[in-house]
C-alpha cells in the first residue's frame, strides 16, 4: 500500500483538502435552493467521482494497450494478490460509486437499475477511450468497463432507501408540469 500512497498521494491529497470547500458549497447551495437533499447529492457526486477520473486520467508513462475481449483481466487481478485485487478491482468498483448512489437520490429518472448501469458503463466508455486516445501509459480494457458499471450499480442500490420518486416532482395541487415551469415553483 505504500507504493499506492506514493502514487496517488498528489491526488489523494489535494482531494482532501478539498472537502472543507465541498462541505462550505454544500451549504450554500442548500441555502440558495432551500433543499439539503440536491445540494449534497450535487456535492457528493463531484466529489466522489473527480479524483478517480483524476487518477485514471493521470499520465503513467506513454504508450497504450487495449483489451477488448471481456473477462480477460479480472482473473489476472482477482488472482494477483490482495494489494492487486484492492486497488484493481476496488478502485474500478468505486470510480462512478458516488453517480450511482447519488443520481437516484437527486432525480427520478435514474431509479431503474438499468439506467443506473448504463451511466457508469457510458462514463466507463469515455475513460478508458480518453485513455486509449491520448496515449497516457495506460491499459484499457473492457473489464474496466465493466467492473465500473457494476460499481455504480451497487452503490446505486445501496441507497435505493432514498430514491426520489415521481410524486416527489408534483407541485402542490397536483400538477405534474416540467420542472422549471411557473406552475411548479
Amino acid at each position: 500500500m505504500r507504493h499506492t500512497w506514493d502514487t496517488w498521494a498528489p491526488v489523494i491529497v489535494p482531494a482532501l483538502t478539498a472537502l472543507p470547500f465541498a462541505a462550505l458549497a454544500a451549504w450554500a447551495l442548500a441555502v440558495w435552493r432551500g433543499s439539503w437533499r440536491t445540494a449534497l447529492c450535487d456535492v457528493a457526486m463531484v466529489v466522489g467521482t473527480v479524483p478517480w477520473v483524476w487518477m485514471i486520467l493521470s499520465p503513467n508513462g506513454s504508450g497504450r494497450s487495449l483489451t477488448l475481449v471481456p473477462f480477460t483481466d479480472i482473473p489476472d487481478q482477482i488472482f494477483g494478490g490482495t494489494s492487486l485485487l484492492v486497488e484493481q478491482i476496488g478502485g474500478n468498483l468505486l470510480v462512478f460509486a458516488a453517480l450511482g448512489f447519488c443520481l437516484p437520490v437527486r432525480w427520478a429518472w435514474f431509479g431503474r437499475w438499468w439506467r443506473i448501469l448504463l451511466v457508469g458503463v457510458a462514463g466507463s466508455v469515455t475513460v478508458e477511450a480518453l485513455q486509449y486516445a491520448l496515449s497516457i501509459g495506460r491499459h484499457s480494457s473492457v473489464d474496466d468497463v465493466l467492473v465500473n458499471g457494476v460499481g455504480a450499480l451497487l452503490a446505486g442500490l445501496c441507497s435505493r432507501r432514498w430514491w426520489q420518486t415521481r410524486s416527489a416532482n408534483v407541485a402542490p395541487g397536483g400538477y405534474r408540469g416540467r420542472p422549471w415551469s411557473e406552475h411548479s415553483r
